[in-house]
């Protein structure tokens, strides 16, 4: 269970769903996807389209002869007796590739989309159905989709505790902005809500329907409107992977010549490990992501070595306090090659 914290106008978590629901296609698992705000089939059509491996290559190439520009012009800069000193790599690369590759700036062919087997749950379009499960004490919103998502795994050949028939395959789901008001849920609008426990209560009950099928989930919550931080709390708890998206838009870091060169901040809240009571947590805790013309891309948050010729000193030293405000280890613990794809 990923559980995604939106960024305050939910634009690159979007993004960040989409990639999900994509990579699933690619790869062709079963898909699920659920909403309130947009119609599934609408969020299905604006997938981003793969990259094949000749095309990524020429993305790098092209990226790669950009970086090499800009360190040629950053080492004019690094006074001579630091510049052997070993370079921090800020996108975490490596020689094998994992997973798949998208253009954002395309669409994904209609006839790759009907290649795999899809279901959409659209909430406006559930209100006629009555839900059974009413000896919950649930949202009738949140049951109505439990009811959904449990009819699939048993209808559909993902339930692990039945042998399967047919080759064993793997159900995607994507649930998108829930604990909104079209959910009919209030913990976005008030400190005390009136059932402050739906939320949980769902998330619970997923996670169980989650062990014992073969299947994953990807749920996007704008957190930033729940008032009551406790139910946060057990919401982190009851998911296996806590990443949150920070936006610059509409702050004072979007001006900041510190953070020019990001679109945000990614903060991983909780990654999960196997055979332990306790979360692991990330070793890497300066990360930033940026849209660029085709990709998105999630990299180490690291400082330039000069931030302008133009920046004064008055503004150096406020920009070196807001500095501050990011981990202590700023590319301290950038070392070796990891991926970080989502």
């Amino acid at each position: 269970l990923v559980f995604t914290e939106e960024d305050k106008y939910g634009l690159y978590s979007n993004l960040l769903f989409k990639y999900f629901l994509a990579e699933g296609i690619v790869c062709g698992h079963d898909l699920f996807v659920a909403s309130a705000k947009e119609h599934p089939d609408n969020i299905l059509k604006e997938l981003p389209a793969p990259l094949l491996d000749d095309t990524y290559r020429k993305e790098l190439g092209d990226e790669a002869a950009v970086v090499n520009s800009e360190d040629f012009q950053d080492s004019m800069k690094i006074a001579w007796r630091y510049q052997n000193l070993p370079k921090m790599e800020a996108s975490p690369r490596s020689c094998t590739k994992f997973g798949h590759y998208y253009d954002v700036s395309k669409k994904m062919p209609p006839e790759l989309c009907q290649s795999v087997k899809w279901h959409s749950f659209y909430l406006h379009e559930e209100q006629c159905s009555e839900p059974k499960m009413k000896a919950w004490n649930m949202n009738s919103g949140y049951a109505r989709l439990l009811q959904s998502i449990q009819r699939i795994i048993s209808q559909e050949g993902f339930d692990g505790s039945d042998p399967q028939k047919k080759q064993r395959n793997v159900l995607r789901i994507g649930i998108q902005s829930l604990g909104s008001v079209l959910w009919g849920d209030d913990v976005c609008c008030s400190e005390t809500p009136e059932d402050p426990h739906s939320l949980t209560k769902f998330l619970y009950v997923l996670r169980g329907l989650l062990r014992k099928s073969l299947s994953a989930c990807i749920i996007t919550v704008p957190s930033h409107l729940i008032q009551n931080k406790a139910i946060m709390e057990r919401v982190t708890n009851l998911s296996d992977m806590v990443v949150g998206l920070e936006s610059f838009i509409g702050s004072e870091r979007e001006t900041n010549p510190l953070y020019k060169d990001y679109h945000g901040l990614v903060h991983v809240h909780q990654i999960p490990r196997l055979n332990s009571l306790i979360c692991d947590v990330s070793d890497t805790k300066d990360l930033a992501f940026r849209l660029k013309r085709k990709l998105f891309t999630i990299e180490r948050l690291h400082l330039p070595p000069d931030l302008s010729d133009t920046v004064s000193r008055a503004s150096k030293q406020d920009l070196a306090g807001s500095a501050k405000l990011l981990s202590s280890g700023c590319g301290a613990v950038a070392v070796g090659k990891k991926h970080l794809d989502f």
